[in-house]
């Protein structure tokens, strides 16, 4: 059984229309179609992302019965706050537009997925992967290549459509796929790097501490997951998800 968390409540027009009226846009405002417009597409994310979440449960489900073994911890769905879309648009120099935000931004809809073994995260992104409505976008396997400080994750863009009167609509979603060690590894890292009152030398000493346990924790999983494989039939998958041609 998975557990899904949803970092905010299903949208209501009501709230984001007084959230984008309040948005500092430099002296201006949305005007009433902008407005529309940008709940409109929202509502679009969020269909795409609860799309992408049901076929997770549902390979999950197919995983417990086929070989008794759940490989989906947990997800977390997602969508950016308006102040983090317009944030991000600001920062890359963009106009802050409903079109802007299509053209522009991949990552407003986003589901986190902790799975339990790095065989696990790799099966599952590319069953997801080969479904024949899915187009994958984008790939970046920080499992393979992890960052310098350490950070371990799969992200991959997945577009879905999401089916409107006016016909289907594709809409990206990210989804990080990690195992339970990388994501508590991670959530320990993100509090530090926002932990400003710290002194630049303990900052340090615990950056480098954190790196020197992803190193352990890298090590321990292996381990894990070749018990795993030894006790459990599950399929073992290693490749990369690729993107659509």
């Amino acid at each position: 059984m998975i557990v899904i968390l949803d970092r905010h409540n299903r949208m209501s027009s009501s709230e984001l229309q007084a959230r984008l009226r309040a948005v500092d846009l430099g002296g201006s405002q949305f005007g009433v179609d902008d407005i529309t417009n940008f709940i409109d597409q929202m509502q679009v994310y969020e269909g795409a992302m609860y799309e992408i979440s049901t076929k997770l449960e549902i390979l999950d489900g197919e995983f417990q019965v086929r070989f008794s073994h759940d490989p989906i911890h947990h997800m977390e769905r997602r969508l950016k706050s308006i102040n983090s879309i317009v944030g991000k648009l600001e920062r890359k120099g963009l106009p802050v537009s409903v079109n802007s935000i299509r053209d522009n931004l991949f990552d407003v809809a986003g589901i986190r997925v902790i799975c339990n073994y790095r065989d696990d995260v790799y099966s599952v992104s590319n069953y997801l992967s080969s479904q024949s409505d899915i187009q994958v976008l984008r790939v970046k396997d920080y499992i393979k290549n992890p960052k310098q400080n350490g950070y371990r994750s799969l992200h991959v863009i997945y577009a879905v459509p999401v089916f409107l009167s006016s016909g289907a609509h594709y809409t990206p979603v990210e989804v990080q796929f990690r195992t339970i060690a990388m994501d508590y590894w991670a959530s320990l890292e993100h509090a530090l790097r926002y932990k400003t009152d710290l002194p630049d030398d303990k900052l340090a000493e615990h950056s480098q501490t954190l790196l020197d346990c992803a190193r352990s924790l890298q090590n321990i999983e292996v381990q894990m997951q070749n018990i795993h494989r030894d006790i459990n039939g599950a399929p073992q998958v290693e490749e990369t998800p690729k993107t659509t041609e």
